[in-house]
């Protein structure tokens, strides 16, 4: 009997071994095609294994749930707002230089002088014949009929500003990146001298890169281009998209300049402005080093030195100025009170036909001193490093040279808009062909 039982057993075991045997070989092959799998995609993961794996690990892990993102934008917001610390940024500076290209030769100083009437060699290009003319600047296209402000030519006292030559002016570029930062008034300088350019290059030889952040026209036969970098703070901001900037809170890092700094550090030629913008009212201050997006806040005054501060800062040490030229524009003034140039008045730019000729001294309240004396102060550091186009005075004799109503506005007009022209009108920007001309023109005289 027990011999019995022991041949049934007999009879099964080779089957259980088997059995065994064939379990481990059908799973050291699942394992060999797992790992197989794994090594084709490196990204292959078991949700299980994740999810195991983030519930263990995160009480070890830092949280930081407020992180400054690594760009300022438009939906950037600080988590609260302090007074502003007296932080500086610092830069390594030398002490004011005499010596700083402030426009002047000898006894000649360019920018004192007075605007002459010349309908013989002015307007310098055609507004209709430009087809990079802005709609904002279309003075003519857009109902103005006197035409006037076009045929006004800057005459320094004491010497002449060199005539403008479209093709000397194409020689100095050739082979090189001409470039205008800052706000909208530098963008209008900067279309300015693509009008005044691009009629001797051939149409299907010239091009001109979508509107964006930096907006760039070319030139194939001097293999140049002449670009536009939308940075109307020239520090980082939320404000930096050229088309949608219009915000409740105007947010920088004031020690920053490196986002555009990566534009613009290859230009060959670059022109820099910053102004009205600041005088907007406070701005938000996030330095890079805050990680909990607590703003500081200060006046515009401030905050623009803080912002010339870094850009100088950038300037001094970083550009290589045996192959770059530096050129900074300074304030492009308002009109936008008559009674500063008509006592008793109460008006703005609108309806204005003739420069101020007869007062030298004249000075409006859209050019802020304080603000001139803090711009001097930060270029005098920088020396010869920049050449300076100080546009400010000789812009301030033309109240005659602003688009006022005759531009495209982007927003429709009210009624009571359209019955009060002056109360729309645009006192800021200039028409073109017009007072930027000149502009350009010192810039090509000192190229």
């Amino acid at each position: 009997m027990m011999v019995q039982r022991w041949n049934r057993k007999r009879a099964h075991f080779p089957l259980i071994v088997f059995l065994f045997l064939l379990f481990i070989i059908s799973t050291i092959l699942y394992n060999e095609r797992s790992i197989q799998q794994i090594h084709q995609n490196p990204d292959h993961d078991d949700p299980h294994q994740h999810q195991d794996s983030i519930s263990s690990a995160t009480p070890k892990l830092p949280t930081r749930p407020n992180r400054v993102p690594d760009v300022l934008d438009r939906f950037t917001t600080c988590s609260s707002t302090v007074k502003y610390n007296g932080r500086k940024a610092g830069w390594a500076a030398s002490k004011p230089v005499r010596d700083r290209r402030r426009g002047t030769s000898g006894r000649c100083d360019l920018f004192s002088g007075k605007w002459v009437f010349d309908n013989t060699s002015y307007p310098l290009y055609n507004e209709s014949r430009c087809p990079y003319m802005s709609d904002q600047l279309a003075c003519h296209k857009h109902g103005r009929s006197d035409l006037g402000y076009q045929y006004w030519r800057w005459q320094p006292h004491h010497c002449n500003l060199k005539r403008w030559n479209v093709n000397a002016m194409w020689e100095k570029l050739r082979g090189k990146r001409l470039m205008f930062v800052g706000d909208s008034l530098n963008r209008g300088q900067w279309i300015s001298m693509v009008c005044l350019l691009q009629s001797v290059i051939p149409a299907d030889k010239r091009s001109m890169s979508p509107n964006a952040p930096l907006t760039i026209f070319r030139a194939e036969e001097y293999n140049a281009t002449i670009e536009f970098l939308w940075a109307p703070l020239l520090v980082e901001s939320n404000s930096d998209d050229p088309v949608n900037h219009r915000l409740d809170e105007r947010i920088m890092r004031p020690d920053s300049v490196l986002k555009q700094a990566s534009q613009w550090e290859h230009a060959d030629i670059l022109v820099f402005n910053t102004y009205l913008w600041w005088r907007q009212g406070p701005v938000k201050l996030l330095w890079s080093t805050e990680e909990n997006r607590v703003c500081e806040e200060l006046d515009g005054l401030g905050a623009m030195e803080l912002a010339m501060e870094a850009w100088a800062n950038w300037v001094a040490t970083k550009a290589d100025l045996n192959k770059k030229r530096i050129f900074f524009v300074t304030m492009s003034p308002t009109h936008l009170w008559s009674r500063e140039w008509n006592p008793g008045s109460e008006g703005n730019c609108y309806d204005e036909k003739t420069p101020i000729i007869d007062d030298e001294s004249y000075w409006g309240s859209g050019s802020d001193l304080p603000t001139m004396s803090m711009v001097e102060k930060v270029l005098g550091r920088l020396g010869s490093k920049v050449t300076v186009l100080n546009i400010t005075q000789l812009s301030e004799y033309r109240k005659d040279g602003h688009p006022s109503i005759f531009r495209k506005f982007w927003e429709a007009l009210g009624p009571e808009q359209m019955s009060n022209p002056a109360s729309y009108s645009d006192c800021i920007h200039w028409c073109l062909p017009g007072v930027p001309d000149v502009w350009n023109q010192l810039l090509f005289h000192f190229l």
